[in-house]
């Protein structure tokens, strides 16, 4: 079965387009807390303190996702893209659909 580049650069950047929306989305929520007078009690500023630390968290991994992004295009364009890293065997599209930028077949990734 032979990996057509057209759809998977499609993928990638659809899922590139949908991790950007979202982190402008929340960067709101990521911003510095501030301290509310009229919210009175520590549970609520550590209420918005947790809230900010998993937003932050998020973030992270779409940056991280942004890179793997970047990566699987590279690999695109090298002509590696599909095939597993460690074992050289084809990765299945339905894994590919499912996460396009997999770089590993489902086997070599467990």
């Amino acid at each position: 079965m032979a990996i057509d580049l057209e759809i998977a650069r499609k993928r990638l950047a659809d899922r590139k387009a949908e991790i950007e929306a979202l982190s402008e989305l929340s960067e709101e929520s990521r911003s510095t807390v501030v301290l509310d007078q009229q919210a009175v009690g520590r549970l609520s500023r550590m209420d918005s303190m947790q809230q900010q630390a998993m937003a932050e968290a998020q973030e992270r991994q779409r940056q991280r996702d942004l890179v793997r992004i970047e990566m699987a295009e590279r690999r695109i364009k090298e002509g590696d893209y599909g095939y597993c890293a460690e074992c050289d065997e084809e990765i299945p599209d339905g894994r590919l659909e499912i996460d396009p930028m997999a770089e590993k077949c489902v086997h070599c990734a467990s």
